[in-house]
């Protein structure tokens, strides 16, 4: 009897990690179209028009969902977690994961106007490298070799990808090192959100988070921005796209994720982004997909299995 308890036991435990990793999948799908809704979307309106735009959308989209999972309790007539007591460091911390996030979205989608899109994703990807170093600075979090050589096999190989497009001019250095401090920024608001994701839900993350940006940009796009929404169906389309599957789907599952999986290895995990969205233009647009390509796919998939199986992937 004892033997298979203790057979049982690993198994159970396996069930949240695999449905994590599952979630890290769809979201790696949902958010390698990104790049192009955003494309789409400043060919009409501006970078900062977008971004907001964005948020708006997916905070109505977030507001609806916990609306109706609270219905959906009263209903049932199941009972809800006991609430918390909000403390002063949880609104810091959820005003901060907004203003940082939405600072990594700005940069971000405003690189991707002055800097050629590989040298964007390139230094973008670079973002694992800086949740690393915060996590063991600020949360106390340890890695151990095995993590740290997948760490460095997996940026290789998403470096790797962007170095046949990679484009050297001094035009593109403002673009480039506003690409290079979203990184920075979009590993702060990961480790902020691991840190909230002990005591929130999903949900109620991302609705702050998508709130403040909102609140945040509104002043910036009515002062700065002629025209604040989209003039065609396309314009709408991508803005909506953006706030569904980017915003709601991916980063939800992302930030679900985190419940499991340290920020430093979903970040890791999400270097993988660049390579699918090359995959995907290559089955639905007939694009080239070279040797390199395949290539980086592969040293990235190492990398990222060789620090799953480490120490510093999961939650300590």
């Amino acid at each position: 009897m004892q033997e298979e308890l203790e057979l049982v036991k690993p198994q159970i435990e396996a069930k949240p990690d695999l449905i994590a990793l599952i979630a890290l999948l769809i979201a790696l799908f949902a958010l390698s179209f990104t790049a192009i809704f955003i494309k789409i979307s400043v060919k009409e309106i501006s970078a900062f028009a977008t971004v907001f735009n964005r948020f708006w959308i997916a905070t109505i989209v977030f507001s609806l969902s916990i609306g109706y999972n609270r219905l959906h309790r009263q209903v049932s007539n199941k009972e809800s977690a006991p609430n918390q007591p909000y403390q002063a460091i949880d609104i810091v911390l959820l005003l901060g994961v907004g203003l940082v996030h939405l600072l990594g979205r700005v940069l971000w989608t405003w690189s991707l106007t002055k800097a050629d899109t590989a040298d964007a994703t390139l230094l973008s990807n670079l973002t694992p490298l800086f949740t690393t170093l915060g996590g063991w600075l600020l949360l106390g979090q340890s890695f151990d070799s095995r993590f740290i050589i997948g760490l460095v096999i997996a940026l290789a190989g998403a470096i790797t990808l962007g170095l046949d497009d990679l484009v050297v001019s001094a035009d593109n250095f403002i673009g480039d090192a506003a690409a290079l401090i979203s990184a920075i920024f979009y590993a702060a608001s990961f480790l902020i959100i691991e840190k909230l994701r002990t005591k929130f839900s999903t949900a109620i993350i991302l609705v702050c988070r998508c709130l403040f940006g909102t609140i945040f940009m509104f002043p910036v796009v009515l002062i700065f921005e002629e025209r604040i929404f989209p003039i065609s169906w396309v314009g709408w389309f991508a803005v909506i796209s953006l706030a569904l599957i980017c915003e709601s789907l991916g980063h939800g599952l992302v930030v679900y994720s985190l419940k499991k999986f340290s920020s430093s290895f979903v970040t890791l995990f999400l270097l993988m982004e660049p390579i699918i969205t090359a995959v995907l233009a290559w089955r639905i647009f007939a694009e080239k997909l070279g040797f390199i390509n395949w290539l980086a796919l592969v040293v990235v998939l190492g990398g990222i299995y060789l620090a799953k199986t480490g120490k510093g992937a999961e939650q300590q």
